[in-house]
């Protein structure tokens, strides 16, 4: 074990930087296409026929001509009768992003094999309904702070603070209406070579224990070259801990009627270090992934180690040579199946990988069993504000919370 963990922050700049940044992105969406269809008129895909590639990584399509859109249409309602929003992206080649403004949720992600079939590869509810109830966080924005808290408490500025304990003896993903419960304030734009909706948040002070108020900022978009984009960006009026992701399970095979397991995905993580944990899955310490089931520094088939690890795979991965800038490829995942590929950079200091290992095929669950779909969560590490060695999370006035995730989506032989 070691207690020296790597000192990235995240990308902080001045108040005056970001009222600069906040009016070109204003600019920006002076193009931009709010509610620009409410039916579900949508055409269909163009033929897309994929070349082989060796390496997976830069796979291009052939006879791609598909117009960039941004759609939207009502989605249903949320429990005290507030609209709800589905926002469509795509792009020329027919990929699409289906996105919601309640918790900023990703319900689908629609990606081609190795012959062009197009399928959707991230996990959720069949209707909006589901995602209101208490599940798995399919797809959403989780925070104030993602991950774990340990007793739920923390101590900032001398200050005892109490959050939820929503997954004992922890606090989990900002509690029990976190971010993930929140209807967000929406409106897309087309810049051309993107697509995508800018989402924003004001969490009150004191909300869900939190001090402060906290304005948040997710811009979720679609570019040409098949890189669906996740930008982050935050603002408070008091010191408050900060650690947003998003929670989608993904399965490259295709979400189907009977959906496979993701055990013959291969993974590769950028990843030399991982966290240890207690049995409540709090942080002890650094380890290395060497002549461990935690390696995945070369391509290994995520099931061929995992009854090693217990249910299966929840930890949080250290990402190697992360400076809390600049993106840094953190992961690919391959399908051998479809071909499916997904390459993952991140800003972030940590990746949580975790199998859903509590999918249990209730209605709960969508009816997913375990194992059917893996999370990639860029992050900072669980229990960060209890744990002065880690990266830092605590946000402060007149600082701008900044972080970015790209995942690009390819097919290989």
């Amino acid at each position: 074990m070691n207690s020296t963990f790597p000192q990235s922050t995240e990308r902080v700049f001045s108040i005056a930087n970001f009222k600069i940044w906040h009016h070109l992105r204003f600019v920006c969406v002076l193009a931009v296409v709010l509610g620009t269809s409410c039916n579900d008129d949508r055409p269909d895909r163009p033929t897309v026929t994929a070349n082989n590639s060796t390496n997976g990584a830069d796979q291009e399509t052939e006879n791609a001509d598909y117009p960039m859109s941004v759609q939207s249409e009502p989605a249903g309602s949320t429990e005290v009768g507030q609209g709800i929003t589905r926002f469509i992206l795509t792009n020329k080649n027919g990929v699409r992003v289906t996105l919601i403004n309640y918790g900023a949720i990703v319900t689908s992600v629609e990606v081609p094999d190795r012959d062009g079939k197009f399928e959707n590869v991230v996990l959720g509810f069949e209707d909006v309904d589901g995602f209101l109830k208490n599940g798995p966080y399919f797809g959403a924005v989780c925070g104030r702070y993602a991950n774990r808290i340990a007793g739920g408490k923390f101590t900032l500025n001398g200050q005892g603070f109490t959050l939820a304990v929503n997954n004992p003896p922890n606090h989990l993903h900002g509690g029990t209406r976190g971010l993930d419960k929140a209807l967000w304030n929406a409106e897309s734009f087309d810049a051309g070579t993107s697509v995508g909706v800018r989402l924003n948040y004001i969490s009150p002070d004191g909300d869900e224990g939190y001090p402060g108020e906290l304005d948040v900022t997710v811009v979720y978009s679609l570019t040409t070259d098949n890189e669906f984009r996740i930008e982050y960006t935050a603002m408070c009026d008091k010191a408050t801990p900060i650690n947003l992701t998003n929670h989608c399970y993904w399965n490259l095979a295709g979400v189907r009627e009977e959906t496979p397991k993701v055990l013959d995905h291969v993974l590769i993580l950028n990843c030399d270090k991982y966290l240890a944990v207690d049995k409540d899955s709090i942080p002890t310490g650094i380890a290395d992934v060497r002549d461990s089931p935690m390696d995945f520094t070369t391509a290994v088939a995520i099931g061929s180690r995992i009854s090693e690890v217990g249910s299966g795979y929840d930890h949080c991965f250290v990402v190697n040579k992360s400076n809390g800038r600049d993106l840094v490829k953190v992961a690919e995942i391959r399908d051998p199946e479809s071909g499916r590929v997904m390459q993952i950079s991140t800003t972030e200091p940590g990746v949580q990988f975790y199998t859903g290992n509590f999918l249990d095929g209730s209605e709960e669950s969508g009816g997913f069993n375990k194992h059917e779909g893996f999370c990639l969560e860029c992050q900072h590490y669980p229990d960060s504000p209890n744990q002065p060695d880690f990266p830092n999370t605590i946000l402060r006035p007149n600082e701008v919370y900044s972080q970015k995730t790209v995942h690009k989506f390819s097919v290989s032989k």
